[in-house]
């Protein structure tokens, strides 16, 4: 795997792209001196876990034959701001699932995904506690 980052303007404006050439924006605040032209670094690591994981808990239950008709995460998170770095050390994820699908089924696809597929999942374990809910609406 590769990515290649660029910088598209000053101060802290990059541009990245993966192997399939997807250009995804990164800036800092403007209270560090960025123009919020694009997601934060660490913002983009929990887009990484709400996307890998996302994309378990519906390989998982389209496997279990449920009908997923809609599906979203929200997810927030805390940040040790008493050290450096300051790692994350709380993160909540709220799965939103639309479809005619068991209750059950999302639990243990979910369960699943956390704690035994997602790779973004088990790198951030190392340092933050990662709970999770969901709602079948």
């Amino acid at each position: 795997m590769n990515i290649e980052l660029k910088r598209v303007n000053e101060p802290y404006h990059f541009e990245a792209a993966g192997t399939a050439g997807v250009k995804v924006s990164i800036d800092s605040s403007p209270d560090d001196g960025g123009q919020n032209a694009g997601a934060r670094p660490m913002e983009l690591v929990l887009m990484g876990l709400a996307s890998c994981s996302g994309i378990d808990v519906i390989s998982i239950l389209r496997k279990q034959r449920q009908d997923v008709q809609d599906f979203s995460v929200d997810v927030s998170a805390e940040r040790d701001k008493e050290n450096i770095p300051a790692v994350f050390k709380k993160i909540h994820m709220t799965f939103k699932i639309k479809g005619d699908i068991t209750p059950e089924k999302i639990e243990r696809a979910i369960d699943l995904s956390i704690n035994k597929y997602c790779s973004v999942s088990a790198m951030l374990c190392k340092t933050a506690e990662i709970t999770t809910s969901f709602e079948l609406v």
